[in-house]
């Protein structure tokens, strides 16, 4: 772990000094609206504690990434009414990493959208049409997670 997180956006929204349009947490992990999402819907998932690269994420943290990928996934695909996703994870600027702290992108696709390969940044409307998309996804989370 990298004890130098002063200056992580992702350390500072699971901190609480950013704000986010949280979607799920649980002790160990974040999970949260993408403020220029490729498509509506597309929720970052994070660990708590900063890890960067996925190389020197321990397992047990990984464990606990994937399994709430998998409820995100879950939640995004019934709750947005997705025909698929992308679930994808990139280490180093070089692949496309914006943020340096380990965290998978859930984003749902649509038959009538864009080719599955478009990573252009878009915006929401607004915040409340964010916390909609959010709120979807928030109440198609598998019970007991």
């Amino acid at each position: 772990m990298n004890d130098s997180t002063s200056d992580c956006v992702f350390c500072r929204i699971v901190a609480g000094t950013l704000p986010a349009c949280r979607v799920y947490e649980n002790p160990h992990i974040l999970a949260f609206m993408d403020i220029n999402p490729v498509i509506k819907g597309h929720t970052l998932v994070i660990p708590k504690a900063h890890y960067d690269p996925i190389t020197r994420t321990p397992d047990e943290v990984l464990v606990h990434v994937i399994t709430a990928v998998r409820h995100v996934a879950t939640a995004v695909w019934t709750g947005l009414k997705a025909d698929g996703l992308n679930v994808t994870q990139a280490n180093g600027a070089v692949a496309g990493q914006c943020v340096p702290h380990i965290h998978f992108h859930v984003i749902p696709r649509y038959e009538n959208s864009d080719n599955p390969r478009n990573w252009i940044p878009g915006k929401y409307a607004s915040t409340a049409e964010m916390e909609t998309f959010a709120d979807r996804i928030r109440r198609a989370l598998p019970t007991g997670t």
